[in-house]
């Protein structure tokens, strides 16, 4: 498939996600009371709180915040590309991504307007609405770019790499229900909002970066090549019978 189209199916499916965003927001904005999946779900985790798990949980939901989405994002897009320019330039395309989806989210967050749960029931420290999750969506997004960056690095390696990096993403999502600040739709919410996010920037990348650049982000430069040189008219890339 050529990037373009594979771009917009992955346009696409971001608009979906978006839509889902959408749709859950005024479901959980709409009114006060929590939704069941919520109560049980904020129900278990009360009743399941050892001392070392919230500790844990706290040392691990504390990564999807701050400086290590940011730096991590940061390692991923210099590891990418074959000169310093590409380097720098998936660099700053990955934090500008983060930082623009950070915008975008609040603006959400401020129209859903939807309360946390009750107070009481913190074993960590929040502030503002509650959805979507700001550490749910920080992390899966910060998740998505690296992985990204591992697979254009490395496309047939690094499974192990990406899979850590997607059940970081994941757990810290879920680490904000178990510490009682954020209600399980919220982290769906969150989740959905990155998948999104990310589906709308990689379209618009794919449509909107020069050419030359996003095949050496990629590395797709190499194969091109090979062909060229396959069909050169002198022959030196033609292979010829014994």
């Amino acid at each position: 498939m050529r990037p373009r189209g594979a771009a917009g199916l992955v346009g696409g499916a971001g608009l979906a996600a978006w839509a889902a965003v959408v749709v859950l927001g005024l479901v959980v904005g709409g009114h006060g009371t929590p939704l069941s999946v919520d109560d049980s779900l904020l129900s278990w985790s009360l009743g399941h709180r050892p001392a070392v798990a919230v500790a844990a949980a706290r040392a691990l939901t504390s990564t999807g915040a701050g400086a290590v989405p940011y730096l991590l994002v940061a390692l991923a897009g210099l590891a990418v590309g074959r000169t310093v320019r590409q380097r720098a330039a998936a660099a700053a395309l990955g934090l500008g991504c983060l930082l623009a989806g950070q915008a975008v989210r609040y603006g959400v967050m401020e129209l859903v307007a939807r309360p946390r749960p009750p107070r009481q029931d913190w074993a960590a420290h929040a502030s503002g609405w509650s959805f979507p999750s700001g550490h749910t969506a920080t992390s899966a997004l910060t998740a998505g770019l690296v992985i990204l960056a591992v697979t254009a690095r490395a496309p047939r390696r690094r499974t192990a790499v990406r899979l850590v990096v997607g059940c970081w993403g994941a757990l810290v999502g879920l680490t904000r229900v178990y510490l009682g600040v954020h209600w399980f739709t919220d982290v769906v919410g969150g989740w959905l909002f990155a998948a999104g996010w990310l589906g709308v920037c990689l379209c618009a990348a794919t449509w909107w970066l020069p050419a030359g650049l996003l095949s050496g982000l990629t590395g797709r430069a190499a194969g091109p090549a090979r062909e060229r040189a396959g069909r050169d008219p002198g022959g030196r890339g033609r292979s010829h019978p014994a």
